[in-house]
This record gives structure tokens, sequence and C-alpha cells, in this order.
């Protein structure tokens, strides 16, 4: 069936929300009946013709007293799903009485097997079923659904001679109307479209630059994909049919299982129901999803590795609930966010509760594959605040620093603003691997790809633009060729981090006696009541044993105390306190920083070994920032003259003159 064909049957049914829920629903909530009715109607022609076998095998298991029928069932059905009830959608066509319609369209719902009524459950279809049969419209809708000039059934309509009126919709064309309803419903509702639909050009380059790299490397088998912020399915789809067409010309069969979690009810239904309508049913039972499946909190693959990942993880969205599920930030020690790393047991991944996009990164990274050719190859899109929120330590830099040190991050591609359908905020893409090859080893790629996008005839919400087939073509190339261009910069992964050093200095409190040791108690009452001054001695702590080594740059201060040397320190000023980053490539590293940058200005200041931390952070504008060029002189004069001569009477005008 050609996509013209598939048009006028979206255009179609886009037709009977118009006609029947006008009245009675608003625009933007024709989805909750149209979509969930849209599965039903396939459902009901797909199991049309076993529809006899699966009320027979249902009799006769109910008589055998078999609890688990489900398996039966749907090999009886020929189908991963199927219907015990009396009813088709046509026989329910037939009731002339509103309140017999209702009662036996809730029979029909009831009979669905688990799986569609987990689909159901999660539409919260059921909810919409009074409100249609109060306002008489639940007929019309069956009505409009089983016209004879449309078939979503996948057998052909034939004519009286034989020949074919309508042709079949098979499970791909069913799956591919689906998406384009689901795609139009939520371009009609730009204002959230952004919360579970990644546009499909953003889907496309994510695919590319997992599987392109390795496409010489895929050999026949089964490869597992994974999403752990599914929305309605489509990553999980997209990667799947480009990692086909990729290895069929290699003459390579590859098989696919597909897994993905999702938190909100009505996308997983979405995702769920269209696997099952393009015949996927394994597929559509390793989809797990609805409120209490939040990815964070309650991994549903605790066990799984994945060959290929892809997620698109909501931005600036709050975990505290995910976080107060897992005992509070203190006590979770949930595997994939407490760590081993830079030998700390427990190394903590955690970032602030107002933002957990960067944990959902972190949830993919413990799934990959340790053991195969191949490893695992990751792609998640981020907004900015990934790349440099988190102070060193945090919860935030520390992934970062996880990520760089184990040398997993291939490249990160910078998006064009406005790609996204409710927000304007720059978007990138991180590319991952645990087996780089040996050219990428030890380095991080960062592309500027926010001027490659061609824009948009109308906006579709703050979606202005899209990546045209040669702009993903272009970025692809750039990421392949892997050199330094204006738009593509490599470093090395020591680049991206820093140490944090807390610079500390003297307190200076006028009258005290130079040559003494205070105790805290009496530093303390010092700091309260005493007046401290630049040109004031600064305050003994401690005096160290004797045969200590003087190390001024680490608060060890060598002097002579009744003509006699000393090694001590000095109570430390807080208000004077101060941080330095140091890059990890600092040449001389942290000590010769600090007598260049330090110690020249402030020769009595040491820094605390113990208080150092390790960060990284990524600045595209640092590497990628162009300044405007300043206007010269003779263009601002010619301006200002120009102004002079709009200007010329108006200020007699105004006073009268």
């Amino acid at each position: 069936m050609g996509n013209g064909d598939l048009n006028w049957i979206v255009n179609f049914i886009w037709g009977i929300a118009d006609d029947v829920l006008r009245d009675l629903y608003v625009r933007g909530k024709y989805r909750d009946v149209i979509l969930p009715m849209t599965v039903l109607r396939r459902f009901d022609a797909v199991l049309e013709p076993t529809k006899q076998a699966v009320l027979e095998m249902k009799a006769s298991l109910d008589k055998s007293k078999v609890i688990h029928q489900d398996q039966a069932l749907r090999q009886a059905a020929g189908q991963a799903f199927y219907n015990t009830s009396n009813f088709t959608l046509r026989d329910l066509k037939a009731r002339a009485s509103r309140q017999q319609l209702k009662s036996d369209f809730e029979a029909y719902l009831d009979g669905f097997s688990p799986n569609v009524q987990d689909i159901l459950e999660n539409f919260e279809f059921r909810n919409q079923v009074p409100r249609l049969s109060k306002a008489d419209a639940l007929g019309s809708l069956i009505e409009k659904l089983l016209s004879p000039d449309i078939n979503l059934s996948p057998h052909p309509v034939k004519k009286a001679d034989g020949s074919i009126k309508l042709p079949g919709l098979d499970n791909h064309a069913m799956g591919t109307l689906f998406e384009e309803l689901v795609r139009r419903f939520n371009e009609e509702n730009n204002e959230e479209a952004g919360e579970h639909w990644t546009p499909r050009d953003a889907v496309k380059l994510m695919a590319q630059l997992i599987f392109l790299p390795i496409v010489d490397k895929i050999e026949s088998g089964t490869y597992l994909l994974y999403d752990g912020a599914c929305g309605t399915g489509g990553m999980l789809t997209v990667a799947e049919e480009t990692l086909q067409n990729l290895a069929t010309p290699h003459g390579k069969q590859v098989a696919t299982h597909l897994y993905g979690q999702e938190i909100n009810g009505e996308t997983y239904a979405i995702c769920k129901a269209d696997l099952l309508l393009k015949g996927e049913g394994d597929a559509a039972d390793n989809i797990v999803g609805g409120p209490e499946h939040s990815t964070l909190s309650n991994d549903a693959f605790p066990s799984r590795e994945f060959d290929f990942m892809l997620s698109n993880p909501p931005y600036g969205k709050s975990w505290k609930s995910d976080q107060e599920r897992m005992g509070g930030k203190k006590d979770i020690k949930d595997p994939r966010f407490v760590i081993e790393h830079a030998d700390d047991p427990e190394f903590s991944l955690i970032t602030r509760s107002s933002d957990g996009q960067m944990l959902f990164l972190a949830n993919m990274l413990s799934k990959m594959k340790h053991r195969t050719k191949l490893g695992s190859r990751i792609a998640e899109v981020h907004n900015g605040s990934s790349l440099f929120t988190g102070d060193a330590g945090q919860g935030e830099s520390n992934i970062r620093r996880w990520i760089i040190e184990n040398d997993w991050l291939e490249a990160i591609v910078a998006l064009p603003l406005n790609m996204f359908y409710n927000t304007g905020i720059a978007t990138y893409i991180w590319v991952l691997t645990n087996r780089k090859p040996e050219q990428r080893k030890g380095t991080v790629q960062l592309i500027d790809a926010t001027q490659w996008f061609k824009p948009l005839r109308k906006n579709l919400g703050k979606k202005n633009c899209e990546l045209s087939d040669e702009d993903i073509q272009r970025i692809c190339d750039t990421f392949i060729d892997f050199k330094d261009t204006e738009q593509s910069k490599v470093f090395p992964n020591k680049a991206f981090g820093y140490w944090k050093v807390t610079v500390e200095r003297p307190v200076r409190i006028k009258g005290i006696e130079p040559d003494r040791v205070y105790s805290a108690k009496e530093i303390k009452t010092l700091k309260e009541r005493s007046e401290r001054a630049e040109d004031a001695p600064p305050v003994i702590k401690k005096i160290h044993k004797k045969g200590t080594k003087p190390d001024p740059l680490r608060g060890l201060f060598e002097v002579k105390i009744d003509g006699k040397p000393v090694v001590m320190e000095y109570e430390p000023d807080s208000e004077l306190r101060d941080t330095e980053q140091i890059p990890l490539l600092e040449d001389g590293g942290i000590e010769a920083f600090l007598q260049r940058e330090v110690l020249s200005h402030v020769p009595d200041a040491w820094y605390v070994p113990d208080s150092v931390k390790t960060g990284y952070e990524i600045s595209f504008t640092r590497y990628f920032y162009k300044p405007k060029p300043l206007r010269t002189l003779e263009e601002i004069r010619t301006d200002i003259l120009a102004l002079e001569k709009e200007t010329e009477g108006l200020l007699e005008e105004i006073i009268g003159k």
C-alpha cells in the first residue's frame, strides 16, 4: 500500500474525530478516544478469522479447569493477543439500544487478553465509555470505523467479481498509519509533544550515529535494543529498521528484540499498541510502563544487558519522588547510581533532585555488554545542563568523570536550536561505546551542527527547523571522518577535567602574641571578639614535632620561635577562603598553577590536599564561539550622521519654536 492510500485512511480517521467528537471533547482531547478506538478496530479485524476457534478453545480450557490459559488462547488466535467475548465490533454495530450497546461494548473490552487490557487501562479508555454512551456517540464511532470506505483489516476487501476493492493493510502499513495519527495528535498538542515525541529527524540521526561506525562489523545474529524512556517507541522502531537496512546490503541476517520502559501511561499504551499492530507481540511484552514503573526507582530490566541503546530522557524534571521511594538521597544503594570508581567503593552518581536526566544515562551505562566483540553503543539526547551542571564531586560531574575516565564518550553533537516541539533550548546527542576504535581512544569529538538544518514552512510549536537527509549525512560524515575542522574538534579526555582546590589564608588578628600557640577555644573567642587586619600577625594553631619537614604550599610553615626553627600551622580564615579550578592538563599540575596564579599575589596562602576534588565539564561555547567583529569607526560615524539628519528640526517642533 502506497503512502497516498495510507494518508487517505489517516485523513478519514481524522475526519471521524471531527464528525463525532466535535461538541463532546475539546480538540486536544480527541486522541483519548480516537487512538484506542483505532487500535480496537485493527485488533478486531485481525482476530475476526479465528474468533470461533478462540471461543471453542476458551470453552475447552474452562471445562478442563485450566488456570493459565494465555498461551493456548494466543495459539488459537494465531496472534499475540485475543478476545474471548462473544462479540465483534460488527455485532455491536447492530445494537439499537444505547444502554445495551454500552453493556455489550464493556463486555467486549473485558474479553481482551491481558496485554490489551494493559493498553486499555493505560489509555484510561474505559473512563470515556460512559461519556460516549451518554452522548450517543459510541455507536457512531463504531459505525464509522466499520465504514466500507476504509479497510483496517490485513485481508483485502473484494468486489462481487473477485477483484480487489480495498487492499489489505499489513502490519507494517498499520504501524505506519498509527504512528502518523500519533504524530498528528502530538503536533496538534504541540505544547506537550516534546514530552514523549522526539522529532523523527533527530531519531534518524541518533540511529545512524549508533550503527554507521560499526556497519562492517555487524554479524548475523540477534541484537537487543533498549530505551529507558521509550515514550511512544519511535526510537526503538527506527533503530530496528535502520539496523535491518544497514545489515541487509552486507549480506547479514539480523534479528532484534526491543525492550523499553515508560512512566507515562498513555504513551506507554501507544507504544505497546503500536508494536502489537505491527505484529511484534514479543517486543510488546518487553515494553513495561505505567505510573508505577519509573525507570529510576523501579528498573524493569535489572539483569539485562543490551547491544544498542537510545533515549531522550526528560530534561529538568524533578525525580524527588523516585529519590524518596529509593530511601532518600543518603540511603540510595542502587548499584546503577552508587558504584566503585577512582578507588572509591561508594562513588556517587546521584544528581540534584530537581533534574534526573543524567541518571537515565547512568542507567544505560549499567546495562552495557562487556564480554562481546561489539560491546554496546549508546545515543542519548540531553540539554546543555548535562555538559556542565554540578560541581566537582557532585553527581552530574561524577557521571561525566566516570564516563570520560572509562573512555566511553565518543562524541557530542550540538543540534540546531528549536528542533524540538515544546522547547527552544540547546540540545545535544551524546554518543558512547565501550569498544572505541583505536584512533578514537583517549579522545572526545565535539561537533557543532547548530547551523546544519532546513527551515520548516510552518512552525510546529517551537519547532521551526528540521534535519534534512543531507544534514544527517553531513553530520555522520563529520563524525566518521574524525578530523579537526571548523565544526569538529577532537580533544584528549583530560581536556575536560579539572581539580577543584581549596586555598586558605591565615586569620590575622590585632593584639595577639605572634609566637604563641592558641587553643581551639581561644581561637573561637578571638574570631568572635577581636579585630582582623591584613597587617596583623597570623594566629598559630599548632606546632609540629621536631623533624617535620616544612611545606608552605600545604600549610606547613617554618618560623623561628625563641630563636629556634619550628614547623607550624596557622588557623585558616574562612572569610578569605577561596577555590581554584585547575585544568588536569596544567603543565606542572596543582603546585605550578598555585605558584604562578596565587602565591605571586598572596604569599601566605596554602592549599588543603584532602580537599582536592576532580571534576569534569564540557563547554561548547569555549571551543566554537565566534565573537562578532566590532564595527569600524567609519560605520559608527556614518550612523550617527544619519541619525542627526533624521532628527533635524524635531527639537524645535517639540518646544514650539
